[in-house]
């Protein structure tokens, strides 16, 4: 394929799920579609490939979760109470941990769009599992679901790249790697294509409409310390190093409209000495999220979060940003023996900074970066606060506190007084930044002066408005695969008709 010799009708400028869900639409819609992914192969999927593969998504009814998980056994079903999850939960939700800025357009369309976005996905090729393990708990010998994240893709955010890319295969949509796209071909405000670098030569390559999907400004430090603030540049970056803003910079360039929380971001508990960026064979074991179940100090020994304030869902994303800010960027989750075995699974990987010891004032002594006298303080502090006549409930928000400290916890509070004791390190992750471009219900970007941009549209980490503060876990691929099928869709219609007038 001669792709500078070529016009196709539309685009993608981005290789992860939100870019291949464009992709596919678009195809649906009879258009010739091409992908321009900058990592090599071997590297594609963007920060999809990085994720566990949870997406959140509106269910009435058990039924919904079995009919995307398609093999389940019976004992399996009789085995897990799934519940539900209304489109009123996930816009409580969402306004909830947005402080209800979320955009109420783009909300609506996320919320009402992502059961059917998921049965499409299905019918492209994407294998569903309910999400055992990390978002169930066996309550009296049943599976039970909290927090809305009951759905998984098998194998992860791997396994969503291999299918969506297998599809594009077999449909045909052509897809150049190593493609670096940086700047839009733009003639009196109309975009009609995009300038790449291609196998160390520049290429002007034609379109009818361009989807822009190719993610946020996270892997860039220089930005993130721009926009996002001070000590972000020390921060670890979960996901692929190919996420520099360039997307939005050539469509800033061009009079885009910035929207949404620009000094905002997914950041979460990271294991302290992380690789720079991810690796997908690692990242996995870099996750530090069973902090409801214990407590977290910095290194002068203080507790600084209520970690029960909420289920991990609705918290994690939020709670990298407040590490960040700790002395050092630094901070040890500390647990005992009655609550190790919910600890989740990288827990009990090779690549942790972990510490065990028999004793309290062991422990102390074995974290060497924090200060002694004051953690031992804390632990005797919160240990005598904690309201033990509540019993303990990891599958609901219990009411287990401990209260009349400078710092409550709400709930799953349990003493820490039971040997052997563990400690882990962590620092913070950047997962995805949320300043981005507005764009219509239909997915086209929205210039300076408020008016569409003929031919550009946009999908992903670009979209801005959706998120800010926080996000809800399992939100972030859903999100990519609702605007990516609605974008693609829509660019494909634009080409079409500008064909039919040329």
């Amino acid at each position: 394929m001669n792709a500078s010799a070529d016009k196709y009708d539309v685009i993608v400028v981005g290789g992860g799920n939100a870019a291949m869900c464009a992709a596919l639409s678009a195809h649906e819609q009879g258009a010739r579609v091409l992908v321009l992914e900058r990592a090599p192969e071997s590297e594609r999927g963007g920060n999809s490939a990085y994720t566990d593969g949870a997406m959140r998504f509106v269910y009435d009814a058990p039924d919904d979760v079995i009919a995307l998980s398609g093999d389940l056994t019976p004992d399996e079903i009789a085995s897990s109470d799934f519940g539900t999850y209304s489109e009123e939960q996930f816009f409580d939700d969402m306004a909830r941990v947005t402080q209800n800025r979320t955009d109420p357009d783009l909300c609506e369309i996320l919320v009402r769009s992502s059961n059917a976005t998921l049965r499409w996905m299905k019918e492209a090729g994407v294998r569903f599992m309910p999400n055992y393990g990390r978002q169930s708990y066996r309550v009296d010998g049943k599976s039970r679901f909290s927090g809305g994240a009951t759905i998984v893709v098998r194998e992860g955010g791997p396994g969503l790249i291999e299918a969506l890319y297998n599809t594009a295969g077999k449909r045909r949509v052509d897809i150049l790697y190593g493609a670096w796209v940086r700047d839009l071909v733009c003639s009196d405000g109309v975009v009609s294509g995009v300038t790449a670098r291609v196998d160390g030569a520049t290429r002007e390559i034609a379109a009818g409409a361009v989807v822009l999907a190719c993610g946020g400004f996270e892997a860039n430090t220089e930005w993130r310390t721009r926009y996002l603030g001070r000590g972000w540049d020390l921060a670890k970056v979960r996901g692929t190093k190919f996420n520099t803003g360039d997307g939005l910079s050539m469509a800033l360039r061009i009079g885009a409209q910035p929207y949404g929380h620009w000094s905002g971001c997914h950041a979460v508990g990271w294991e302290r000495y992380a690789t720079d960026f991810g690796d997908l064979a690692l990242t996995p074991s870099f996750q530090r999220h069973s902090y409801p179940f214990g407590i977290m100090v910095n290194a002068d020994g203080k507790r600084f979060v209520d970690e029960g304030a909420d289920f991990r869902n609705f918290t994690y994303a939020k709670y990298g940003r407040v590490v960040l800010e700790q002395p050092g960027q630094f901070a040890w989750q500390i647990y005992d023996s009655k609550v190790l075995h919910l600890l989740r699974d990288e827990y009990r990987t090779r690549h942790v900074t972990k510490v065990k010891a028999n004793s309290i004032e062991e422990l102390a002594d074995k974290l060497e970066d924090v200060d002694k006298q004051q953690l031992l303080r804390t632990i005797r502090e919160f240990n005598a606060a904690v309201k033990t006549a509540v019993p303990f409930d990891p599958a609901i928000k219990d009411g287990r506190c401990a209260e009349g400290l400078a710092i409550p916890k709400s709930n799953w509070a349990n003493a820490i007084d039971t040997p052997p004791f563990e400690a882990y390190a962590l620092t913070c992750g950047v997962t995805f930044t949320f300043g981005g471009l507005r764009i219509t219900n239909e997915g086209q970007v929205v210039n300076t002066n408020h008016e569409p941009i003929p031919g550009l549209f946009a999908a992903g980490e670009m979209v801005g408005g959706l998120f800010y503060f926080n996000c809800p876990a399992a939100t972030g691929l859903t999100s990519g695969a609702v605007f990516g099928r609605l974008a693609g869709r829509n660019a494909a219609s634009f080409a079409k008709a500008r064909r039919a007038v040329t």
